[in-house]
C-alpha cells in the first residue's frame, strides 16, 4: 500500500479560482476592490522570497496590494505609526506584518497595535480569543489551510482521534483548538504532543490523523503511524544536499518514503500545506472586505 499524496497546489488553485469569483463580485456589487498592505522590516531572505509569493498571488486573484518594505533599523515607534496609519486607510482591508521583526522591536505590541478587523494574521489576542470560543473570526492561515486540505481530501474528522505534534502559537495550539469545536472543521478527538512528549509513538499509533509541526526532520517515523492514517506535515526544514543547487533541500517534520508505504493520505514537503498559507491569507482578505461592506 502506498498513501494517495494530497496536492496542496491544487487545493489551493481550486480555492484561489473561488476567491477570485467572489473578488469580481465585490468589485461589481459594491465597488470594493480587497487591499492587503504587507510590512516587511529588514532583509531576510526567507521573508523577502515570502513577501514576493504573496504580492504575485494577491495580482492573480485581483487584490491590491500595498507593499511596505523598511529598513532593518526602523524604529518601534515608526512601525506603529505605519500601522496606525494603515489601520485609518479605507482602501486596505488586511494588515500583515513579516514575523520575525529585528530584534529591537516588540512584536506582541507590534500584534495588538493591528485594528482586529483588519488582522488577517489571526494573530490578534481578539482573533485567538473568538477562534477558541468558537465565534467568526480570522482563523490563523496555516491552521485553516491544513483543515481545508484534510475536509477536501474527504477526510472525516467527526470522532476521528487526531495527535498534533507540536504547540506553536502560530500552528499547533490553533490547530487543536479547531479540530475540537464543534464545527464541520471539529468534532475530533485531540491529543496534543511535543518534543518534550515521552513516548511519542503511543500516542501517535492510535492516531487517525497524526498533523507534525515540530519543526525537526525526522519527528515521525514509518513506526510510529498505525497502517492507513492520514498524515499531515506542516514541517519546513533546511538539510544539507551537496546534490542540490544551493547546497540544501527542504524536508518535513515526517520521514517521507517510508510512512508514504503506510499512510493512507500524505502531505509531501513542499507542495502540502505549504501553498495554503498564502492562499488562506487571500481568503482572510476578501473575508475582510466583505465584512467591511456591511
Amino acid at each position: 500500500m502506498s498513501a494517495v499524496i494530497i496536492d496542496g497546489k491544487q487545493v489551493a488553485k481550486d480555492i484561489r479560482a473561488e476567491l477570485e469569483a467572489q473578488v469580481r463580485q465585490l468589485k461589481a456589487e459594491k465597488g470594493i476592490v480587497p487591499g492587503l498592505a504587507v510590512v516587511l522590516v529588514g532583509q531576510d531572505p526567507a521573508s523577502q522570497s515570502y513577501v514576493t509569493a504573496k504580492e504575485k498571488a494577491c495580482a492573480e486573484i485581483g487584490i491590491y496590494s500595498d507593499d511596505n518594505r523598511l529598513p532593518a533599523e526602523t524604529s518601534e515607534a515608526e512601525l506603529l505609526a505605519l500601522i496606525s496609519k494603515l489601520n485609518a486607510d479605507p482602501k486596505i482591508h488586511g494588515i500583515l506584518v513579516q514575523l520575525p521583526l529585528p530584534k529591537h522591536i516588540d512584536e506582541s505590541r507590534v500584534i495588538l497595535a493591528i485594528a482586529p478587523e483588519k488582522d488577517v494574521d489571526g494573530f490578534h489576542p481578539v482573533s485567538v480569543g473568538k477562534m477558541v470560543i468558537g465565534e467568526k473570526t480570522f482563523l490563523p492561515c496555516t491552521p485553516h489551510g491544513v483543515l481545508q486540505l484534510l475536509l477536501r481530501s474527504g477526510v472525516k474528522l467527526d470522532g476521528a482521534e487526531v495527535v498534533v505534534v507540536g504547540r506553536s502559537n502560530i500552528v499547533g495550539k490553533p490547530l487543536a483548538n479547531l479540530l475540537l469545536q464543534k464545527s464541520p472543521y471539529g468534532n475530533a478527538t485531540v491529543t496534543i504532543c511535543h518534543t518534550r512528549t515521552k513516548d511519542l509513538a503511543a500516542h501517535t499509533l492510535r492516531a487517525d490523523i497524526v498533523i507534525a509541526a515540530a519543526g525537526r526532520p525526522k519527528t515521525i517515523t514509518a513506526d510510529m503511524i498505525r497502517p492507513g492514517a492520514v498524515v499531515i506535515d506542516v514541517g519546513v526544514n533546511r538539510v544539507a544536499d551537496a546534490s542540490a543547487k544551493n547546497g540544501y533541500r527542504l524536508v518535513g517534520d515526517v520521514d517521507y518514503l517510508p510512512v508514504k508505504e503506510k499512510a493512507s493520505l500524505i502531505t509531501p514537503v513542499p507542495g502540502g500545506v505549504g501553498p495554503m498559507t498564502i492562499t488562506m491569507l487571500l481568503a482572510n482578505t476578501v473575508q475582510a472586505a466583505t465584512m467591511s461592506a456591511h
